[in-house]
């Protein structure tokens, strides 16, 4: 199982992003992740870092559909590969409602068929062919300008078994987010495994994202917790996800919030070693790719401990 990193700052200036990067490049980590640039755009950072001699293997986990379309998703995907010259995950999800709302006016109609017609127009353009597709939510007619096939593999962003089993049919990566080992075994990895069956000669690779925080003298749990997480909860739709799992959560990210994401599994804290052993749960799995993400400790003691609290996790890996 490999360990790679989440972009843990709200990078103003790609500047802030050689710490990470190197991390990737010099100490351990296989793969720089980025969720959605809320300031600079995440494939433009991966861009610049290249243009700086920094040329490390990313991924985009996930980039929000209603922010671009298909064709624009392919040519980022594959500037991003030719520029680096590593494997690039590229990670899609239709965020939340609200985000669709905001972007598009409206929802998506269906979540998976939007899913679904997405990936499709965005692998054929990334194969070198034309997208011929006449979709309810997606339509293309187009090609990329003919060049050999880039080193790409497609993800579809995992919270529930319908997207489990439509990432097993479409996808190369299945990527969860504040999902627990016992919530993978217990519900996606079984979907996974059906899409599995009907396509055998391409399985689905799994890429969970962990929170994680080293403990200290000067660490507050709860903070930290809080600062990771405390966003997600509030969602309806990470909270119904939660209640698949056993875990009831306010959303509120008060103190029986704090416990029970901690006691689940979802957040984990402790000594380097402490958390590998619980990171040993994705392992005996089949998890291919564990994410650590420190984002709170980011967020409450700044970018330098967040970049120390990831080589310490990532020196003391087995």
């Amino acid at each position: 199982m490999r360990h790679s990193i989440l972009l843990p700052v709200n990078a103003t200036r790609p500047e802030q992003v050689i710490p990470f990067a190197n991390l990737v490049k010099w100490g351990g980590a296989a793969r720089l992740w980025q969720g959605q640039g809320l300031v600079l755009d995440s494939h433009q950072i991966v861009g610049w870092l290249a243009g700086s001699g920094i040329r490390v293997p990313a991924g985009f986990g996930v980039s929000l559909m209603p922010y671009r379309s298909p064709y624009n998703a392919a040519i980022e995907a594959r500037s991003t590969a030719l520029a680096t010259g590593h494997e690039v995950v590229a990670g899609y999800g239709p965020g939340s409602l609200a985000a669709q709302t905001c972007a598009m006016g409206r929802p998506y109609p269906s979540q998976l068929t939007a899913c679904r017609e997405y990936v499709t127009i965005v692998r054929d353009l990334l194969d070198g062919g034309i997208s011929d597709r006449e979709g309810e939510i997606f339509s293309a007619k187009a090609q990329l300008m003919p060049f050999h096939k880039p080193e790409v593999s497609l993800g579809l962003g995992v919270l529930r078994e319908r997207m489990a089993e439509l990432a097993g049919e479409l996808a190369d990566v299945a990527i969860t987010w504040m999902a627990s080992a016992a919530y993978l075994e217990e519900f996606l990895i079984p979907a996974l495994r059906s899409a599995k069956e009907r396509r055998p000669e391409q399985p689905v690779k799994v890429t969970a994202y962990v929170p994680v925080a080293l403990a200290g003298p000067d660490r507050d749990m709860a903070k930290l917790l809080r600062a990771t997480c405390g966003g997600h909860i509030q969602f309806p739709h990470y909270q119904a996800v939660l209640r698949r799992a056993g875990i009831r959560v306010t959303g509120d990210g008060g103190p029986d919030d704090v416990r029970a994401l901690v006691d689940h599994g979802i957040f984990l804290y402790g000594t380097a070693e402490e958390i590998h052993q619980r990171l040993d749960a994705y392992r005996a799995l089949g998890v291919d790719e564990v994410v650590l993400n420190v984002t709170g400790v980011g967020a409450v003691h700044g970018p330098r401990a967040a970049a120390s609290d990831l080589y310490e996790i990532l020196k003391a890996a087995p």
